[in-house]
């Protein structure tokens, strides 16, 4: 995942900074770097982890808590 698609990723989904880095347990400074794709001019990349939980959260996903248990869903407003 590239800076931009993370930006991308963040605006699909209607979330500010402050939202994208509650929702992925970050600071919002990080959320910037991974944006910008560098910190203090050196490179940031987007980790794995980070990268899987857009992937989960894109999908509805707010929580996994294990193979035999039930994924907790993101409640959408309205609902």
């Amino acid at each position: 995942m590239e800076p931009i698609d993370f930006r991308k990723w963040r605006k699909s989904l209607d979330l500010s900074q402050k939202d994208a880095a509650q929702i992925l347990g970050l600071k919002r400074r990080m959320i910037q770097y991974y944006e910008k794709g560098e910190r203090d001019g050196e490179k940031v990349k987007i980790p794995r982890s980070v990268r899987l939980a857009c992937y989960a959260i894109s999908n509805g996903v707010a929580d996994y808590h294990g193979p035999h248990r039930k994924v907790q869903m993101i409640e959408k407003d309205g609902d």
